[in-house]
């Protein structure tokens, strides 16, 4: 009825909505890892009045705001770590404020090492990983894959020799499909 032009204008006006959405969400999860992030100073901070002090904290906010998630005993818990693990490293700060909480817990639960936990953060953000993909690549140790550690090739290889074997680095089974 109204023709070709009419849903080019929908089309247009459909990925309006998901790009604002898009960007709305990840404002969202940007401002919770923040406030996440303050949270776990204020525990870290106060953390001499005992053990019970985040108990006694997650019980007041329960009160304050009872329909609200995320300010369980054990997640205070771990804003407490966040903010511990991260405080003195600012671009590691901005990498986990573009991640979402559930990877950060993961990355902090499975991964000890704060320089293997950025190539995690980079690989989420440049890939899109879900919590699930993160949990996998880790147990595949993409970390090793992707051309972190030093090497000679530069100086002992041919210049495309040494460019297909620094590529091969990051992504060692990228030539599987030849044998």
């Amino acid at each position: 009825m109204l023709g070709e032009n009419f849903k080019q204008i929908i089309n247009v006006i459909k990925s309006d909505i998901k790009e604002s959405s898009l960007k709305t969400a990840i404002q969202v999860n940007n401002n919770l890892i923040r406030l996440y992030f303050r949270l776990g100073k204020i525990l870290y901070d106060n953390y001499e009045y005992g053990n019970k002090f985040i108990d006694e904290v997650a019980r007041e906010l329960k009160l304050e705001y009872p329909n609200a998630t995320g300010y369980s005993v054990r997640n205070l818990k771990y804003m407490k770590k966040f903010y511990s693990e991260y405080k003195d490293d600012e671009l590691v700060q901005q990498l986990v404020a573009q991640v979402p909480w559930g990877h950060n817990i993961v990355l902090m639960d499975k991964i000890k090492d704060k320089n293997i936990r950025k190539v995690y953060l980079q690989g989420i953000i440049k890939n899109g990983w879900g919590r699930e993909m993160l949990i996998h690549q880790i147990e595949l140790n993409y970390h090793l894959r992707i051309g972190q550690s030093d090497n000679n090739f530069k100086v002992t290889l041919p210049k495309n020799d040494s460019d297909v074997a620094n590529y091969m680095i990051k992504d060692p089974y990228v030539f599987d499909f030849i044998s």
